[in-house]
């Protein structure tokens, strides 16, 4: 007697992972970027704690957390970038006084 097998479901987390990943780049910034690495770190724990096979989404979590760190990244370094300019206007008007 043939069992079919129960149907593979997706993590929702995964899905909701990649969506804020890409929409960290396009619409919501800094949101969009944490929303998509909580919730890849979410998606792929469940995927792991459930039984094997059961739920899928590996990689459309990672793309989640490969694009939210990639632009959090991004983001801290254009950070780092501003206040150093700024420290140098502010060093090169205090030596022109």
């Amino acid at each position: 007697m043939n069992v079919p097998a129960s149907p593979r479901q997706t993590s929702t987390m995964a899905v909701i992972s990649l969506i804020f990943g890409v929409l960290s780049w396009c619409v919501l910034p800094f949101i969009g970027a944490v929303v998509a690495v909580v919730c890849g770190h979410s998606a792929r724990s469940e995927i792991r704690r459930a039984p094997p096979g059961s739920i899928e989404g590996d990689g459309m979590a990672l793309a989640g957390l490969i694009l939210g760190w990639a632009h959090l990244a991004l983001l801290i370094l254009l950070v780092f970038i501003l206040f150093m300019f700024l420290g140098g206007l502010a060093f090169f008007a205090h030596l022109a006084h």
